[in-house]
């Protein structure tokens, strides 16, 4: 098996929790955190500033205009011109591609997907659920309050999604942009990591 698996996940659908049993079960690296603690030691900024970046993404016009209209896409202007949190995630996706290139692995988020768009045998997989299931997921995996639990998935997927389509040509969680997108609260958890399995097998052959 000579694939990079790249999950992207609706908040509360399981989605890490799939990639790492997922990892497990093909004996490759799973990263998730792990991407941010590397790119941190790589690049001499802050763990935190890693973390806090997504975080900023709220409001995509906004977030937008803050970052200076996703400026690392202009040649013209150079790394010098670049904010911070660009830079950020110039480093995050270079990391990225390093593990990558390293051999098989699970990748969990950080546009993973996109940031590997031109790597040959790359999977990308999409993680949905039903909102019953992930408010459910939230209170018990998270201990969230049940109106905490609904406010966090709506937040957190909104500020995913903004993250995602700032920083790619690409809208998330769009059925298109993935190779296989799965519905927890249908099949399952383990049976997300079984169909995982069998479309990478096939996808060898």
């Amino acid at each position: 098996m000579n694939k990079v698996i790249t999950i992207s996940r609706q908040y509360g659908s399981g989605g890490r929790e799939i990639g790492e049993k997922l990892a497990k079960s093909l004996s490759i690296p799973f990263y998730d955190n792990e991407i941010i603690t590397r790119a941190a030691k790589e690049s001499g900024f802050a763990e935190a500033a890693f973390e806090n970046a997504e975080s900023k993404a709220t409001n995509s016009l906004l977030y937008s205009i803050a970052m200076g209209m996703n400026s690392y896409g202009n040649q013209e202007l150079g790394f010098s011109h670049l904010s911070l949190d660009d830079r950020i995630y110039l480093a995050q996706s270079d990391v990225i591609r390093k593990v990558a290139a390293e051999g098989p692995c699970v990748i969990v988020g950080r546009c993973a997907d996109y940031i590997l768009k031109d790597m040959p045998n790359v999977i990308n997989v999409f993680i949905h659920a039903s909102k019953q299931f992930r408010v459910a997921r939230a209170i018990k995996v998270d201990n969230l309050s049940p109106n905490k639990a609904e406010e966090s998935i709506s937040k957190i997927d909104k500020r995913r999604a903004n993250y995602y389509n700032y920083h790619s040509s690409e809208k998330w969680g769009v059925a298109m942009n993935y190779h296989i997108s799965l519905d927890s609260s249908m099949i399952g958890i383990d049976g997300c990591v079984e169909c995982i399995k069998a479309f990478v097998e096939h996808s060898c052959k």
